[in-house]
């Protein structure tokens, strides 16, 4: 084992190694909660039949765990890196919020999209294209698309919460506080950011079950047990739609557009942050770093296959890596971690919304960080990044911000005389999305 992971040559033990993926999995371990608490809502009929709720929300439970756990796995055995991999948060809230509920695209189709944008994931590492597309979008885009995103789930956490109400007069407005599932859901979020702040591993998990039980008290959560059988995958399994049609329509395209460069930008600076100088080279480079973002478009194609949305390198994994770990065998423990949660479907079933909206909330504003290094003195790079960042909660769609960023960015910088720091490949994306937007949309 240490031969093969290189566990003393990379500085660690054994126990760290293991350590650290149990101590990765706990501070992720809320999205195998969070993600189909998500995606249940892009399931038709779910909201108003517990049946068909708890049917497909244990499939996508079992998908988030399946596909989370592969992936984590194969970047364990094929990158040797401590990078955990799930869901991703934003993309699943793209996927239900905006490509299903607003679109029209049914759920199907959308994970069509998810495989799709996955494939082409694929192609660009192998094709090593990648490169190009890194200098495709400014850093200011790239922070404000983690920035947006991040608002954008704040926002849905508030709404799924009642904290925040649609209003007639002022479109959005306070809601009721003295409502049972207003308080569960500020409790929730008081304890995670106390437990946050206290360092206690896994804060957002024990939030999660902390205000579950507080929804006890106050008739909010109907318990169901802890552990039970594992539930059926069959409601999502290889449901994934790939008709020779939807490939002449271009909302669909504009969907797998959207879903690879978010999932490949988000993965590229969660990769690359986490590596940070204990895991570069001479040349600030990643060593081995095709390998992790080959690991990371494979899960995303499987976890497509299983039933769930795209599948990334969570910023999770800093939790292990900062206690030590080093190698792959830290992912390939929280990899197994995650599939013993498939015994406790019916806890997992009995957290309300209200339960886990204070996550979203609280991982909206851990994501807000990356604007701050935007330069916003500069117009040519602050209005673009703002319009990314502020559109995206405005239109319900993290497409559009992304598209309005995109088109903004190199005209400003050509009227301003900087055209020579717009790459040439933003001008094609600007070019197609303005088509899109004008033409198409």
């Amino acid at each position: 084992m240490d031969k093969f992971f290189k566990i003393t040559e990379s500085g660690s033990t054994i126990k760290k190694e293991i350590y650290g993926g149990i101590l990765s999995f706990l501070m992720m371990a809320y999205i195998i909660i969070v993600n189909p608490a998500i995606l249940v809502n892009a399931i038709p009929g779910a909201m108003g039949n517990v049946n068909i709720y708890n049917q497909f929300f244990g499939a996508i439970m079992v998908a988030t765990i399946l596909g989370g756990s592969i992936a984590s796995i194969i970047m364990g055995l094929f990158s040797n890196y401590p990078f955990v991999l799930a869901p991703g948060m934003g993309l699943n809230a793209y996927f239900t919020y905006t490509v299903v509920l607003k679109l029209g695209m049914d759920w199907q189709m959308a994970l069509g999209a998810v495989f799709i944008a996955g494939f082409i994931f694929m192609i660009v590492i192998i094709t090593g294209v990648r490169e190009i597309i890194s200098k495709a979008l400014p850093d200011s885009i790239k922070y404000a698309i983690v920035g947006g995103i991040g608002i954008f789930i704040a926002f849905l956490g508030l709404k799924n919460s009642g904290i925040i109400v649609s209003n007639q007069d002022t479109l959005i407005a306070l809601g009721n506080i003295k409502n049972d599932e207003v308080l569960t859901s500020i409790f929730g979020l008081f304890l995670i950011s106390i437990l946050y702040v206290l360092k206690v591993p896994g804060s957002i998990l024990i939030g999660i079950i902390g205000a579950t039980i507080f929804g006890l008290f106050n008739g909010v959560t109907n318990f169901k047990g802890i552990i039970g059988p594992i539930p059926s995958l069959s409601p999502t399994f290889l449901k994934l739609k790939l008709e020779p049609s939807i490939f002449k329509n271009a909302d669909f395209w504009i969907v797998v557009i959207t879903f690879f460069f978010v999932d490949y930008f988000d993965t590229t600076g969660t990769i690359f942050g986490l590596a940070r100088s204990k895991h570069t080279d001479e040349t600030k480079d990643v060593p081995r770093a095709s390998r992790a973002y080959m690991a990371d478009a494979t899960g995303s194609v499987i976890g497509a296959l299983f039933g769930t949305s795209t599948i990334t390198t969570v910023a999770e994994s800093d939790a292990g890596i900062l206690y030590g770990a080093r190698t792959g065998l830290a992912s390939i423990v929280a990899g197994g971690m995650m599939l013993l949660m498939l015994f406790f479907a019916p806890l997992a079933t009995s957290i309300p919304t209200a339960a886990t909206a204070p996550a979203l909330i609280f991982i909206g504003s851990l994501m807000l960080k990356e604007i701050g290094k935007i330069k916003w003195n500069d117009s040519t790079e602050g209005l673009p990044a703002f319009l990314t960042i502020i559109l995206m909660p405005l239109t319900y769609s993290i497409a559009m911000g992304l598209a309005f960023g995109i088109i903004t960015y190199p005209i400003l910088k050509l009227f301003s005389g900087k055209s020579k720091e717009v790459h040439w490949m933003s001008w094609i994306l600007c070019f197609i999305f303005i088509v899109y937007l004008g033409f198409l949309k």
